[in-house]
């Protein structure tokens, strides 16, 4: 697909979860962008606000295969990622697959699940591989896994440690809607909902030369020097005690240039970097005692975004 193609195509998948998702395309524009860049979401949000629903729809909208994972305390890591069974027709071992052998995997309420099986994501959402009793099984791309989790509840939940956040490429918040909003929702679900007749409108080979035009976005020099320095300036804070990691920069430029081809551009500019940095950099942060919260590290990213000279030049080739 040529660059206008791919554009149409974007916006027939974000109109297709609009039908859905009310009030939320700026979350629906980063979900998409997550998609093409290859990376994870974590949606974070109190119960109710549409994380599973705006999975689901994102799912639905493309023909690939999806698979969803309820996380409990009693869940093991086999069966996130599948194991070795002795056949005892066959007279030998045979592997099933798990429910991660997917392209789209909804990992629901991850921080319920205990640290062993958590930590059965690690391989599969930085290497796109499972291994099991040494033998090593490719997944599919695209590959996306969209975790959920409720910031509030604490009781009976494991949160997941830096190297897990570390490996998702935006945490979302949903937020709250306005009261046109709601009163959307309420017509939109007044009869039946609108998740039961959404239907495919793009193929996974469509995504897969996404996901190859976006490496073709280009980003100027000075912008990629603007990226440094809001990476730099986190691991320098007084208030940070861990800044972004070199994965955290090489997610930060996969990112913009994804979302710059969403927005229908083949450069990145400013603005992409700046709507990106907190989605993306803000869980990357661990920030002294006194300064907690994920509030306490959007505002952090906002803060440095503030103390960064942006650049001014002609940004497309």
């Amino acid at each position: 697909m040529n660059k206008d193609s791919i554009t149409a195509k974007i916006n027939v998948v974000r109109d297709n979860i609009s039908s859905v998702i009310v009030g939320k395309e700026h979350i629906t524009n980063l979900l998409i962008t997550s998609l093409i860049a290859g990376g994870h979401v974590l949606l974070e949000d109190v119960p109710g606000t549409g994380k599973t629903v705006l999975a689901k729809s994102l799912a639905k909208s493309v023909e690939c295969e999806f698979q969803r994972i309820q996380f409990t305390p009693d869940l093991l890591p086999s069966d996130v990622t599948g194991l070795n069974y002795y056949n005892q027709k066959e007279g030998e071992f045979v592997f099933r697959k798990g429910p991660v052998f997917a392209n789209i995997v909804l990992a629901d309420e991850i921080n319920r699940a205990t640290p062993r099986t958590q930590s059965s994501l690690l391989e599969c959402m930085e290497e796109k591989q499972v291994t099991i009793d040494g033998i090593t099984h490719k997944l599919e791309e695209p590959f996306l896994v969209i975790a959920t989790q409720n910031p509030i509840e604490t009781a009976g939940t494991f949160p997941l440690p830096e190297a897990q956040l570390d490996r998702f490429l935006m945490q979302i918040h949903m937020g709250n809607l306005n009261k046109d909003e709601e009163l959307a929702i309420i017509e939109r679900f007044l009869t039946d909902s609108p998740l039961n007749t959404l239907n495919a409108v793009c193929t996974k080979e469509d995504i897969r030369e996404m996901m190859a035009a976006s490496k073709e976005v280009y980003i100027h020099n000075d912008l990629r020097e603007y990226i440094v320095d809001i990476v730099n300036a986190t691991r320098k804070s007084a208030d940070i005690a861990m800044g972004v990691s070199p994965r955290g920069t090489l997610a930060f430029v996969n990112a913009v240039r994804a979302y710059a081809l969403v927005s229908g551009r083949d450069y990145v500019t400013p603005e992409d970097i700046k709507a990106l940095a907190v989605p993306v950099l803000a869980h990357r942060i661990i920030l002294q005692r006194g300064r907690v919260g994920a509030k306490g590290s959007d505002a952090k990213i906002l803060e440095t975004l503030a103390e960064i000279k942006v650049p001014t030049e002609e940004w497309n080739k």
